[in-house]
């Protein structure tokens, strides 16, 4: 199979004038770009331009797919929607970082699995991830929270050391975990996100709160009258500057102290969180295998009950002197020796072949298979 990067980057706040497409044009040749977008595709060389500058000063987000298991989601916010304190408790390595510039905040999100499954010609772009910028902008935090369960899991196959999972901290947990909404399950699939990590994390949060109704002018009205007449300055200001499409939303939120899911400081370890993945991840299997042990024991007792009708059917196929007989009399056989073992009967069994190996000793197929499985 041939390399393969996928470069997508999107322009969301506002579009790029012609003189910056001519700059990133300068960058590649090949790219896709219009006022809100730049793609890329190269199964030979690399993108010459460094993705984070791009990100700082162009674009509001950045999608990067290999085919050897890079998944990388970049997004930038403003300042005011997101700040970098309360980013920090969910970076974690190099797979979680966050960074500010004069006006903005940016993360950088990584997934790395080289053993995955590379499915050519997947439908990769930003589209379904898109939506968890707007969600941190109003101060959701699970996107975060889901992207340090990601990078907790590579930290894991990373690095052995109990010492540093038994003192790396949890960060706030936010509500919701346990009902994700659309992009953040994409987001999650996105960054393979490990599901009974996920289901652990989520016992500790809160279900979400409901989404607030459409907000009516009588209630608006006494709100923005309260609003601080430099507040009012400062937004009437932004809009004339304009076009700022996320001017209502933030107005919104300022209004009604509109917040996403509550994040409650988190009291777990991350080798809590991945021990008890752990033990939800091999339960089921362990209790299968235990109902199979069960049911194995209950077979073999009834075995071990019904041994003289067995022992007859044994007899009879031998003396049909056929090949396929003497296969199903062995068969038999094991099955009486572990019946006879598992109700503590060894020395009968062992007896009992001994007697019916000597009555068919001028039998050398029945011998030889009786050998092959170790009737002896």
């Amino acid at each position: 199979m041939s390399e393969y990067q996928y470069y997508e980057f999107q322009a969301l706040d506002r579009p790029l004038s012609r003189e910056e497409q001519e700059q990133l044009r300068a960058i590649s040749t090949r790219a896709r770009i219009t006022a809100t977008s730049f793609t890329n595709t190269y199964n030979w060389g690399d993108l010459s331009g460094n993705p984070r500058r791009m990100v700082e000063h162009y674009f509001d987000a950045h999608l990067y797919v290999t085919n050897w298991g890079t998944h990388r989601l970049m997004l930038r916010l403003p300042k005011q929607t997101l700040d970098l304190p309360t980013v920090r408790p969910y970076c974690l390595d190099h797979h979680v970082d966050a960074w500010t510039t004069r006006t903005h905040l940016l993360l950088d999100l990584t997934s790395e699995d080289e053993g995955g499954d590379w499915i050519e010609g997947a439908d990769d772009s930003l589209a379904a991830l898109i939506g968890v910028r707007d969600e941190l902008a109003t101060g959701d935090l699970r996107p975060l929270y889901l992207a340090w369960l990601s990078a907790l899991a590579a930290w894991e196959l990373e690095d052995d050391d109990e010492e540093e999972y038994q003192t790396c901290p949890e960060p706030p947990v936010p509500a919701g975990l346990g009902e994700l909404t659309a992009p953040q399950h994409a987001l999650a699939d996105f960054l393979r996100v490990d599901a009974d990590l996920l289901a652990v994390a989520a016992q500790a949060s809160p279900a979400a709160p409901e989404e607030p109704l459409r907000p009516t002018k009588k209630e608006l009205a006494p709100l923005i009258a309260a609003l601080p007449q430099q507040e009012k300055d400062a937004l009437l200001l932004r809009l004339a500057l304009g076009p700022e499409p996320r001017l209502r939303t933030d107005l919104l939120h300022r209004l009604r102290g509109m917040t996403a899911p509550i994040a409650a400081p988190g009291d777990r370890s991350a080798a809590h969180l991945l021990d008890a993945a752990h033990t939800l991840r091999t339960e089921p299997r362990q209790r299968a295998e235990q109902e199979r042990t069960e049911a194995r024991g209950r077979r073999l007792t009834a075995l071990a009950h019904d041994a003289e009708a067995l022992w007859q059917q044994v007899r009879a196929h031998i003396a049909t002197k056929k090949t396929s007989a003497y296969d199903q009399a062995v068969t038999l056989l094991t099955e009486l020796r572990d019946a006879y073992t598992h109700t503590g009967r060894d020395k009968d069994f062992r007896q009992r072949l001994a007697s019916l190996r000597e009555d068919n000793q001028r039998r050398p197929g029945l011998i030889h298979r009786l050998d092959s499985h170790g009737l002896r």
